[in-house]
């Protein structure tokens, strides 16, 4: 028995889930050690007779279908023992054993934000997830959805025609795309980014696994933005467990007369911040970018039982094309941001985002104010 394969009969282990296999890794310290423990010794740590069964006499035809998606090119099991696990997942306590990725495993680590809505948005509302998504790949973040029609379409079709990463977090197998008609978006995204499940291959459609996604959605992120949201949606779903989860909730206002705006109207009552462009949301996830820039160099993210570790140090960031020409018009004297859009010809939104980002890396310093100035060497 392979490593991978005692991974994949932990995945496949039906009645297991997040917090039992958490337990199990803690007790027995890997996956093969589980495979060969008694089915009683299981039985005493609360494991179900189904997932016990699971363990010691995997379906072969189900495995073989595992191993054989997993030998395509660009696809990978992510487990928690993988450095490459994300760490902001693991460390909601909540975390699956293993992900199945398609596409740039790195991005899991990168700061995430996700940008979720109704699948049945206003012309407006498309714009808008397609705008935030943009500018937000432009000051340096990756966009994490779920690939359903609506805003999160929107919103990964933002992040790729601005050449930017973008993560879809499917509610199905790696192998099914829902909807269909997402197929070609599905392959750009793979392309851009990557494609992440916590089903096996084969997994159908199935009601009860889009919460399940919503949760990987608000864990892999540092904060989760809703653009048009009825009452009852499911998007609403995503901000409360990125509550729970300590993240960030930021909702986007629209008309009282918009039912798929009550929802985002009812998260700010909650207590969500009110957002009209992407400096505020920058503005309130500064400290925690800073801190991942910041962060020291701990080996491996984190042990199965323990806190994850901080992530690795970050090199110094490359500034792109349009960043390099907005810090040739700074100098050690203070400037305002009304005088950098002058002077470039940008919008506030874009020179604030960029001013945030040259921050977060050094590059410049913030003056009380709202000022500017270059950073002393």
């Amino acid at each position: 028995m392979s490593e991978v394969q005692a991974w994949l009969r932990l995945v496949r282990a039906p009645g297991l889930g997040p917090v039992r296999g958490a337990k199990l890794l803690a007790h027995f310290g890997d996956p093969a050690a589980i495979a060969r423990a008694e089915a009683a010794e299981l039985a005493a740590l609360g494991i179900p007779q189904a997932a016990i069964d699971a363990v010691h006499h995997p379906n072969a035809q189900e495995l073989e279908q595992d191993l054989a998606w997993l030998a395509q090119p660009g696809r990978a099991l992510v487990t928690v023992h993988d450095p490459a696990y994300p760490q902001r997942l693991y460390a909601t306590g909540r975390a699956p054993v293993a992900l199945f990725v398609q596409g740039d495993v790195s991005l899991l680590n990168e700061p995430q934000l996700a940008i979720v809505g109704t699948r049945n948005p206003t012309p407006t509302g498309r714009r808008i997830a397609e705008d935030f998504a943009r500018e937000l790949t432009q000051a340096g973040m990756v966009i994490t959805s779920g690939l359903a029609l609506g805003i999160d379409a929107a919103a990964h079709q933002g992040a790729l025609n601005a050449s930017g990463a973008t993560i879809a977090v499917l509610g199905t197998g790696p192998d099914r795309i829902y909807p269909a008609r997402h197929r070609d978006l599905a392959c750009r995204i793979v392309e851009q980014g990557a494609l992440v499940s916590e089903f096996p291959p084969g997994t159908p459609v199935r009601a009860e696994h889009f919460p399940q996604r919503n949760r990987l959605i608000s864990g892999l992120t540092l904060g989760t933005l809703v653009v048009e949201a009825a009452r009852q949606s499911g998007s609403l779903i995503t901000a409360r467990l990125a509550t729970e989860q300590g993240r960030e909730v930021f909702a986007v206002p629209g008309s009282i007369r918009n039912p798929a705006a009550q929802g985002c109207h009812w998260l700010i009552r909650q207590g969500a911040k009110l957002v009209e462009n992407t400096t505020h949301i920058l503005e309130e996830l500064t400290p925690q970018l800073r801190s991942l820039v910041n962060a020291t160099d701990g080996g491996p993210l984190h042990e199965v039982g323990s806190a994850p570790q901080p992530l690795a140090t970050t090199a110094p960031v490359a500034l792109d094309a349009q960043q390099h020409a907005l810090l040739t018009h700074l100098d050690h004297e203070p400037i305002a941001v009304d005088s950098l859009v002058e002077r470039t010809g940008l919008t506030v939104d874009v020179v604030s985002s960029m001013l945030l980002i040259l921050e977060l890396h050094g590059y410049i310093q913030a003056i009380p104010g709202g000022r500017y100035r270059r950073a002393s060497v």
